[in-house]
């Protein structure tokens, strides 16, 4: 989506920790706002409510649990992540059962992080959408290959059909389920985003099923789960490919009996939902690795839909980058700019591994940095080909280097496809995160290497 990433508000009694998650929020284009105990962030968030809040547990004075408490007797619908040293199952639980859109412990990963703050802060902004229906972003591109997605999407719609979208991350995956709901006869029903990925795999059945009260030690109240709050509308399973098999057979059930049993609960009761699932694996591959059910695969790939990459329709870049352009500068008070030849040639010659959203990232740095009218320059890395790639490792003088850079060069590329997140990069290559982050440490890996 062609905006700032959003608002975020920071409320924590520990200055240093502020710090961090400030310098972690600003890398990822968030303005950021912060307060040291829940008093004043409450006068401040009444007089300019941000997208989310990021909130710690235990503050002196009021803790974070009076303040979710103070900004729902206030009706201020803000999405909270709640951030804590002092957590274990039954504080995210508590967390959740509060009101709390994400629960996360310190020091949070930064990638789980700033997923967590991503989808609260779309969530934020559908709660602020004031009535009527929400136009989402449009796909841009007149290339054929754009123009057949956008026909797909429009014959596929109307139907009640499950529909897999399948693509690379930054393709836009999002944005093609939020046009199948909007274009639906579902559109005023709710649209329920759930990242599988994000949700720990002890809460993920709560979560999507919901509970009873007294179900479970902690559950002091009754919590609806997402399929429930989707009734009438669409739920949108993103990164369904990190699912786990026990939750994915009861995912199988709703798809095949339209009956969901929250936890605790003495029977089933019966949902109408529309479900839309998205990944960047190959669930073809998956099931032939036992990772993931067949008959979820057939249920779920009723009709599959897949926004390209980029360097697939690079012809729709020049579409791309003055709707980017516009839109940055007006987000920013800047005056309108114009690319020179040469950057706008840099820009198609780039493979784009993060595809439209590194794209995106790429323009508002320019439109940030660049002071004149025309950006003569652009922050892309050229990089070599795979010709030259190859050549170098063949050039290696030892085995030993040759084994060094081929399995950097093998890292990264799993990091870029994953969208460097290092969480789902590991499970892809099946090894743990702490041995990822060694080898990056060790080989020096970092996101500007893409």
């Amino acid at each position: 989506m062609a905006f700032m990433e959003g608002r975020v508000f920071i409320v924590d009694d520990d200055a240093a920790v502020r710090t961090v998650l400030r310098r972690i929020l600003d890398g990822a284009g968030y303005e950021v706002a912060e307060a040291d105990d829940a008093f004043q962030a409450l006068d401040r968030l009444d007089a300019q409510p941000p997208d989310a809040v990021l909130l710690d547990i235990k503050m002196p004075g009021m803790d974070g649990f009076g303040l979710l408490e103070n900004l729902q007797q206030r009706e201020l619908a803000i999405p909270v992540v709640i951030l804590t040293g002092h957590g274990d199952e039954f504080t995210a639980r508590e967390c959740l059962e509060a009101g709390a859109a994400a629960y996360l412990r310190k020091p949070p990963d930064r990638s789980d992080l700033l997923i967590a703050i991503r989808g609260a802060v779309a969530q934020g902004r559908l709660a602020q959408a004031e009535g009527g229906i929400e136009e989402p972003p449009p796909l841009l591109g007149d290339s054929l290959i754009l123009r057949r997605l956008r026909e797909e999407i429009a014959r596929v719609a109307p139907s009640r059909a499950t529909v897999l979208v399948q693509g690379e991350s930054g393709t836009g995956k999002e944005l093609v389920a939020r046009r199948l709901h909007h274009l639906s006869s579902r559109a005023r029903a709710p649209f329920i985003r759930v990242n599988c990925a994000a949700i720990p795999e002890e809460l993920i059945e709560s979560e999507l099923f919901g509970h009873e009260k007294g179900s479970f030690t902690g559950a002091h109240r009754r919590q609806r789960g997402k399929f429930v709050q989707a009734n009438g509308g669409t739920i949108f399973l993103d990164e369904i490919g990190d699912m786990s098999l026990k939750t994915q057979a009861k995912v199988l059930r709703v798809l095949q009996d339209g009956e969901v049993e929250p936890v605790g609960a003495e029977k089933p009761f019966t949902v109408d939902v529309r479900v839309i699932a998205a990944t960047n694996k190959d669930l073809v591959a998956e099931v032939e690795a036992e990772r993931f059910r067949e008959d979820l695969y057939y249920r779920l790939a009723v009709v599959v839909l897949r926004p390209p990459p980029l360097r697939d329709h690079t012809e729709d870049i020049d579409e791309l980058v003055q709707h980017l352009t516009n839109h940055f500068c007006q987000e920013y008070n800047r005056r309108t700019k114009k690319w020179t030849s040469p950057a706008l040639r840099q820009l198609k010659q780039h493979k784009w591994p993060g595809n439209v959203r590194e794209l995106k990232n790429v323009i508002e740095r320019a439109v940030i940095m660049e002071l004149d009218e025309e950006i003569k320059r652009v922050d892309v890395p050229a990089g070599p080909d795979a010709g030259d790639a190859l050549q170098s490792l063949l050039s290696a003088t030892s085995l030993q280097e040759f084994q060094r850079q081929a399995e950097r060069a093998y890292l990264v590329h799993q990091l870029e496809r994953n969208g460097w997140n290092v969480a789902a990069t590991a499970r892809a290559i099946d090894t743990p995160r702490s041995n990822l982050y060694k080898k990056m440490q060790a080989y020096e890996i970092h996101r500007e290497d893409s």
